[in-house]
């Protein structure tokens, strides 16, 4: 039987953000959706339940600023993209751990999710990665006519609404929820540049964990998306120096769709490429199970 429950996640920098649990009566292993920029965790609610019905514990969350994450005024909010990582993406595994113990942990990231491990201080915990649309996001690298779009998104946009409101108002451009200043602030300043959460090495970030992760991971876009074409997932995977490194290329009317894009792979309209996603797990899961670097083993394979 399905179970979802809400959960508060306490973060190292005493405050929380909303988590959602999904499971089954027998969980093989153990699974964190890290979310794109600005998107909630009800977003990913119908591939989480997919995931769960086929032996997964799974966890959801929201930023720090997003959605019921959103603690007072979102103009005080601090937060920043490193913050998500090194606080809110380490905090929610530490959830999953606890919720799903001596399990093989394993992370679908989207977008801004996946780009961010290296931050988390537990990533080396991880068995597994699935990204999805994770990429640098380098306007440089981008085609016509939605470099401009983006370009003036990043440089006009951002700062206009930083000034004026305090913080980004990206519902206007049917671009998730708002976002914190310097969250707005920073991805603005990493998708000019180059390498991505390279760009805050020695700065921001001056601890980081992309030069020792050396577990599986898959890195999937698809051919119509406009911000994760190939040579800026490139670019981030470039970051990942010791990550064992799979590509797969989506091409909708291969698969069927007129259209995936940056978004709609974790839409239930998409839920029949979810099997990628999920014959990942499998074969990594079990691999874990055999594999006492993840310190489980067959006997731990548990019901809840």
């Amino acid at each position: 039987m399905l179970t979802i429950k809400d959960i508060q996640i306490y973060c190292s920098n005493h405050t929380t953000i909303a988590g959602t649990i999904f499971k089954t009566d027998y969980i093989k292993g153990a699974v964190l959706i890290a979310p794109a920029t600005g998107i909630r965790r009800r977003f990913y609610k119908d591939f989480a339940i997919f995931l769960a019905e086929h032996g997964y514990g799974v966890l959801t969350y929201s930023n720090q600023g997003i959605g019921e994450s959103l603690k007072g005024a979102l103009q005080s909010c601090p937060s920043s993209l490193v913050s998500w990582g090194e606080i809110d993406q380490t905090a929610a595994l530490e959830a999953l751990k606890n919720e799903f113990p001596n399990l093989p942990l394993h992370l679908i990231g989207h977008s801004a999710g996946g780009q961010l491990i290296g931050l988390m201080k537990n990533c080396m915990e991880l068995c597994s990665i699935f990204n999805y649309a994770c990429s640098s996001g380098s306007i440089r690298n981008m085609k016509r006519p939605y470099q401009l779009k983006a370009y003036l998104f990043m440089n006009f946009f951002i700062p206009v609404n930083n000034y004026f409101w305090g913080y980004t108002n990206s519902p206007l451009l049917n671009m998730g929820e708002p976002l914190p200043k310097k969250v707005a602030s920073q991805w603005s300043k990493w998708c000019n540049g180059s390498g991505y959460v390279k760009m805050e090495f020695n700065q921001e970030v001056q601890q980081h964990f992309y030069d020792q992760l050396h577990i599986p991971s898959l890195w999937v876009n698809a051919s119509d998306d406009d911000i994760a074409i190939d040579i800026n997932v490139d670019d981030m995977t470039q970051v990942f120096t010791q990550l064992q490194i799979e590509r797969l290329h989506l091409h909708p009317q291969k698969e069927g769709f007129e259209a995936i894009g940056h978004m709609k792979f974790f839409s239930k309209s998409h839920q029949e490429l979810w099997n990628y996603a999920l014959n990942w797990l499998d074969k990594n899961n079990q691999d874990a199970l055999s594999n006492p670097r993840c310190s489980v083993s067959q006997d731990m394979v548990c019901q809840h």
